[in-house]
């Protein structure tokens, strides 16, 4: 994914390591890197408040050590797809396939 501008950290270098800034786990220094791309690159802060979402939820719901495996699984699955263009992230991850909106019927 990409925006399309030239920034001075690249979209992909960002959506790589997003999980580790979400998580505190990145010097300051690459913090500051990724706040200011925020700032600039409103796809990537879309999908920065998406993720930051999906871990509030399963925190809130779950907790940190009692996350069930299928919800663990839907939601990985659900981040795959998002990540590879084949899903938007509007739609409602805890439904079962056959309630989710089908993009694009044949």
């Amino acid at each position: 994914m990409s925006c399309g501008e030239p920034h001075e950290t690249d979209c992909s270098e960002v959506l790589d390591h997003l999980y580790e800034f979400l998580d505190h786990e990145m010097p300051d220094s690459d913090c500051t890197k990724f706040e200011v791309h925020f700032e600039e690159c409103s796809p990537c802060l879309e999908k920065y408040g998406l993720e930051q979402a999906v871990k509030k939820l399963v925190k809130r719901c779950c907790g940190q050590d009692d996350v069930p495996s299928d919800l663990r699984s839907k939601v990985m699955g659900r981040i795959d797809l998002i990540r590879s263009g084949q899903a938007v992230p509007e739609q409602d991850v805890t439904a079962a396939p056959s309630e989710q909106p089908s993009a694009a019927k044949e």
